[in-house]
């Protein structure tokens, strides 16, 4: 129960498998890592707009993409404030313990 997981690179090409995983264990997460905000699938936009918005961590993936470049439309998402501040900065800070 202590082992935290996290799926990199929003598990391409498994993505609907990650977030699947993140659905049923609760130690499993997804990070965003090498994608910029506009090209994160839709599925994963609804999950992390819903029940996922505390399994989602934003990531760059330098110096390929900076974090401005990631998050440039990141408003696009339509993520509410809760949903954002969990995703840049809550979840990793829970998950990681800092």
């Amino acid at each position: 129960p202590e082992l935290r997981v996290v799926g990199g690179h929003i598990g391409v090409p498994w993505t609907a498998e990650v977030i699947s995983l993140a659905t049923k264990y609760p130690n499993f997460y997804i990070d965003t890592s090498a994608y910029a905000a506009h090209r994160l699938p839709p599925a994963l936009v609804d999950y992390m707009r819903e029940s996922g918005r505390s399994r989602v961590l934003f990531g760059t993936n330098w110096p390929m993409l900076s974090a401005q470049r990631c998050l440039e439309r990141l408003d696009e998402l339509g993520l509410d404030a809760d949903a954002r501040d969990l995703y840049l900065g809550g979840n990793a800070a829970r998950v990681f313990g800092i």
